[in-house]
């Protein structure tokens, strides 16, 4: 296979909200209440919410950037390609990109809608969830048939109300739901408790997939105060090595055989050995520490269950032999700081080169199709769908590198690590707010 053939579907990409999201989608007691777009004196951009200033931040949206230019400082969206926020120049920049489609994170409710969920006034709350649910659904999917993939906020205050949102999207079309990778850092019961059991009931019944981004317990594994950045970056998939641990080994799959799990943005090159140690410890320790998995070994729940996700990783599809091929699935991440725009093709291909066609289908879009109930060539004929077809859709979109400053060293120097972890963290979910 060429990279020109390949079909390309992204199961993690990314949302910066235009200042239209809640027009028109609010009860009119709540209008005066939403969150409100502001440009600063400064030049950046805000959305005020609630007492609240949430900013752009820089790494959410560097994509056509210079790379001497990435930095964690707010922005503007003058100073981001207009497909970061504008959805129609999205699917301009995911032609010229290859890429067929895309599932889509939010950034300023924050990966689960923990914002929303820190509101006072639940009944607030809820409605500014079910209005961004219906914008995500109808104004930015719907705008672009066949190009999207749905994905809600969940109610996280309650696991019934939480449910009731799971069945009212899914009815218009949406089958996936961001969740955090921890709750209990968010000040919430954890995945050990049967707090969760009507949310979990009602994705399993929906054939709802819940998304675990890195990142979506507000906080990064840090090492250090004074550790580079860089350390931080190197060490994010360790927050979805311990959420796979923490899920594999409470009740929650084998309690609700239907449901499954992503693990969004999280790498699969450490997959191989988590499984190898899980079930070391269960044929070593299940004696006295109770854990029953049936007939089957951790690692075999691991693979029916659990949905896996990477952008670039050639040592995980190296190994694919120890994985579920039909779990894999293909992530780009516009516009994040790791996002593969516009060379995504080209890149895959360095690690998918010696993988047979059959499996390349499936990890770069068989999967994510089937999974997440997504039907592209119902609206597009597949031939109309490759990387060499939608990239002659997009000729006249310019790929050159935009400049936001001279030298690019506008920014603050310095162990900045914790700051960036800290960023949409700094106060506690309030699980009993």
């Amino acid at each position: 296979m060429r990279a020109e053939d390949l079909i390309l579907v992204s199961v993690d990409d990314h949302i910066v909200e235009p200042p239209e999201v809640f027009e028109g989608r609010l009860p009119a007691q709540y209008e005066d209440l939403a969150p409100k777009f502001e440009r600063k004196p400064d030049g950046t951009d805000v959305w005020r919410y609630d007492g609240s200033e949430i900013p752009n931040i820089g790494l959410n949206a560097v994509v056509g950037r210079p790379p001497e230019e990435y930095g964690i400082e707010p922005t503007s969206l003058d100073q981001m390609r207009p497909g970061c926020f504008d959805v129609h120049e999205r699917v301009r920049d995911m032609n010229a990109n290859g890429v067929l489609g895309s599932m889509c994170f939010p950034s300023f409710p924050q990966f689960c809608g923990q914002l929303f969920a820190r509101t006072k006034d639940k009944d607030v709350a809820l409605a500014m969830i079910r209005a961004y649910n219906d914008w995500h659904i109808e104004g930015w999917c719907g705008a672009e048939p066949g190009r999207f993939i749905p994905l809600s906020l969940p109610v996280l205050w309650d696991p019934a109300l939480a449910a009731d949102e799971v069945r009212r999207v899914a009815a218009k079309g949406c089958h996936a739901v961001t969740f955090s990778e921890n709750p209990e850092k968010l000040g919430w019961p954890s995945f050990h408790s049967d707090h969760w059991d009507p949310f979990w009931q009602a994705c399993a019944d929906q054939g709802t997939v819940v998304c675990l981004h890195i990142g979506s317990s507000s906080q990064l594994v840090i090492t250090s105060v004074e550790a580079p950045i860089d350390v931080m970056i190197s060490l994010q998939p360790m927050n979805v090595v311990q959420a796979a641990a923490d899920l594999l080994w409470s009740p929650v799959l084998r309690k609700f055989p239907d449901l499954r799990i992503a693990l969004s943005e999280g790498g699969i090159g450490w997959i191989p050995y988590l499984l190898e140690r899980v079930d070391y410890v269960y044929e070593h320790h299940r004696a006295w520490t109770g854990q029953d998995f049936g007939g089957l070994l951790p690692s075999q729940l691991f693979k029916e269950r659990i949905v896996t996700c990477f952008i670039d990783d050639a040592f995980g599809v190296d190994n694919r032999r120890y994985l579920n091929l039909d779990n894999i699935t293909w992530e780009c991440d516009y516009p994040h700081s790791d996002s593969t725009w516009p060379h995504a093709p080209e890149s895959a291909m360095k690690y998918l080169a010696d993988v047979p066609d059959d499996e390349i289908d499936k990890i770069t879009h068989l999967n994510a199709m089937r999974i997440f109930a997504y039907d592209p060539f119902s609206i597009r004929p597949r031939e109309r769908c490759t990387v060499e077809a939608l990239r002659a859709e997009a000729t006249d979109v310019d790929l050159s590198l935009m400049t936001r400053s001279a030298g690019g060293n506008d920014r603050p120097q310095g162990p900045v690590a914790l700051d960036l972890s800290s960023i949409g963290a700094k106060s506690p979910a309030g699980g009993n707010d």
